[in-house]
């Protein structure tokens, strides 16, 4: 991610959420250390991003959102094979998120990384729980495998 895909970014967030991120908010993570910031793109359009925040040995991701029109193509499993990859890169053993209590459909996706809850931030986005998610030994074989199959599960839906 840079500067200039923050303004399709805000879009996306602006479609998704009902307190988002604010412009400030963006360049302030792009610049802090150990954040890690990438974008999906179509046709060369910003269609979604997702962030990673490295406090070694956990990875913690701190933004996953897909544009609501560009759903169900598996950018966001792509997005989270990327980050995943770069937290594992960087040393990470561990990886957590929250994720709205009410949004099956990311908590499916990050149990299929092996994300599994373990409590509930009450009221962390303000009007709705969070639930918290985690998956250890991300640096383990066991885990390249199973990240191994989901590449290849993404490569053949394409």
């Amino acid at each position: 991610m840079t500067q200039g895909d923050i303004e399709r970014c805000l879009v996306i967030e602006e479609q998704t959420y009902p307190m988002p991120w604010t412009e400030t908010i963006f360049l302030d993570e792009l610049v802090a250390s150990g954040r890690e910031y990438l974008v999906a793109e179509a046709e060369g359009a910003v269609v979604g991003y997702g962030g990673v925040m490295l406090v070694l040995p956990e990875a913690h991701i701190t933004s996953l959102t897909v544009d609501p029109a560009q759903r169900g193509r598996a950018i966001g499993t792509r997005l989270m094979l990327a980050l995943t990859d770069e937290a594992r890169e960087a040393g990470a053993r561990s990886l957590t998120l929250e994720v709205r209590a009410s949004n099956k459909n990311a908590q499916a996706l990050y149990t299929k990384f092996g994300m599994a809850p373990v409590g509930i931030r009450k009221r962390y986005y303000r009007d709705e729980d969070a639930l918290i998610m985690w998956v250890h030994d991300i640096d383990r074989p066991e885990y390249s495998k199973s990240l191994d199959s989901i590449r290849a599960g993404v490569e053949v839906a394409s």
